[in-house]
């Protein structure tokens, strides 16, 4: 789920567009100016993080992206005269605590209980071989920018007008950007609500060969996006579509988003509705979201009777695509309340999570914890989060940050506690 500062990540103004930061980036310091009109910038973050819960026991490594997913980028500007200005944002992961632009879960290629074992998939054992097949392909597309794209973050061109800016490329999506918005931990660190939903995704992060129409007016702002498959024949496979409201005053915001994307066979696939508020109390912030996620035709399973055929025979390859197209459905609602609080240098965030899941499996969990920041400077800050994962009976969840994914406890209703420490530097 992607990720960042509250009080900067009210979405949707073109002040973030024209700095080509529609999320997630907002507030990163200029450092350098390469050449009139162009920035580089970027953000460092790592820390060590201890997990418990898991298969190997309590796991404590060093990790990237604890709070924020390090990232450089260059974004730049070039004002055309007669409120024109022409935009664009180039924007790479990097791993810290490898050097790498992508990251696998804390626990590997593992996969929750109710997705890998025949009896919860509702299937014979003498399948099992063939189950062990599927989730190998499921395992290695599990984490983040796994195809080590380089401009994963974001890569966009735009122009904006005086009646709005539209962009083309990788971006954010209207939906995320309101969670993102209304979540108190702007989607930093093992506490944002997105952490408890991990994998199947509950949302569509970012999409590739997005357009899209942004515009703010008087506290009232806005986006439209469409995303087409690009599949020849028919552009409505893999297609994405988007849109987003708010409303700010100095006391109050509220903002509504939504997206919804047709999985390969161009059927309606995952989609999800995001419905915030937040109100601010001077040096204080009290936010609440709640999102309604769901999916009756996941994304990518219709190659699994093709591959499955000539190694167990049609019927129980088309018996096995749909026991996974079956569990890889969503229907659930996702709820979030926090408050922030921040005083001098002094940041503390506490939050409550919880996913109310209304499929067959049931698989509710909850997350709480507390946040802290003390700010070294302008651009750089101590971080501490403790967090804890309540998973009920099928739900198997382990705590991440917000550059990698913790993956999934030993066994299905197995909790897990999250502690990190992390330091952050901007420029």
């Amino acid at each position: 789920m992607n990720k960042q500062s509250s009080s900067k990540a009210s979405v949707l103004g073109l002040r973030h567009v024209a700095l080509a930061s529609a999320l997630c980036c907002a507030g990163l310091a200029q450092a350098q100016v390469p050449a009139p009109g162009v920035t580089l910038y970027g953000l460092a973050d790592v820390g060590i993080t201890s997990v418990s819960g898991l298969k190997a026991g309590t796991v404590t490594q060093v990790a990237s992206g604890i709070m924020e997913g390090s990232r450089w980028g260059i974004k730049g500007n070039e004002d055309l005269g007669g409120g024109y200005k022409a935009i664009f944002t180039l924007e790479a992961r990097v791993e810290l605590d490898t050097g790498a632009s992508g990251n696998r879960p804390i626990t590997g290629t593992q996969l929750s209980d109710r997705f890998s074992q025949a009896a919860l998939l509702g299937l014979p054992g003498a399948l099992q071989p063939a189950i062990d097949a599927v989730d190998g392909l499921l395992a290695a597309q599990y984490g983040v920018n796994i195809n080590n794209a380089v401009f994963d973050r974001q890569a966009f061109v735009g122009l904006i007008t005086p009646v709005g800016a539209v962009l083309a490329g990788r971006q954010y999506t209207p939906a995320y950007e309101t969670f993102a918005a209304y979540d108190t931990m702007a989607t930093q660190s093992a506490l944002s609500a997105g952490q408890i939903v991990q994998f199947p995704a509950v949302f569509e992060i970012r999409t590739s060969n997005a357009l899209s129409y942004r515009i703010v007016k008087d506290g009232i702002s806005g986006s439209l996006m469409y995303a087409p498959g690009e599949v020849a024949g028919d552009s409505g496979k893999g297609r994405l579509l988007g849109i987003n409201a708010g409303y700010t005053t100095n006391a109050f915001s509220v903002g509504l988003g939504y997206n919804t994307k047709n999985n390969e066979l161009g059927e309606k696939s995952l989609t999800s509705t995001v419905l915030g508020a937040s109100m601010n109390m001077g040096s204080s912030k009290l936010s609440a979201l709640v999102t309604k996620i769901t999916d009756d035709h996941p994304s990518g399973f219709s190659a699994i009777a093709p591959a499955l055929t000539s190694s167990v025979g049609s019927t129980f390859a088309k018996s096995v695509e749909s026991k996974f197209i079956e569990a890889f459905k969503q229907d659930g609602t996702l709820f979030h309340i926090g408050y922030r609080n921040v005083t001098g240098p002094h940041t503390i965030s506490v939050a409550y999570n919880k996913y109310d899941d209304k499929r067959p499996a049931n698989a509710d969990l909850k997350s709480y914890g507390a946040a802290y920041t003390y700010a070294l400077s302008k651009r750089t800050d101590l971080n501490a989060v403790l967090v804890r994962f309540d998973n009920s009976a099928n739900a198997q969840v382990a705590p991440g940050g917000n550059g990698y994914l913790g993956g999934v406890t030993a066994t299905a209703g197995t909790d897990s506690t999250g502690l990190a420490l992390g330091i952050r530097h901007r420029f």
